[in-house]
């Protein structure tokens, strides 16, 4: 088990008005999960999304599968 704490960063596409999320990516390697949280409220709650699921996620924004906002 890791001890390893969350690195949180925001993409520097974020500046939209505060709709954005924060992600953790350095805890891939050693948990396998990638943890999303709002960056409004960082003491809020985390949700931890499996690596696959992110990635497949990640490529249907870059394809433009979840339309424009």
């Amino acid at each position: 088990m890791t001890t390893e704490s969350p690195s949180w960063f925001k993409s520097s596409y974020s500046d939209n008005g505060g709709t954005c999320v924060e992600v953790a990516v350095n805890l891939v390697a050693a948990r396998g999960i990638v943890p999303v949280r709002d960056s409004k409220s960082p003491a809020g709650p985390v949700l931890d999304v499996a690596t696959g699921s992110f990635a497949s996620f990640v490529a249907g924004v870059k394809a433009g599968q979840f339309g424009a906002v």
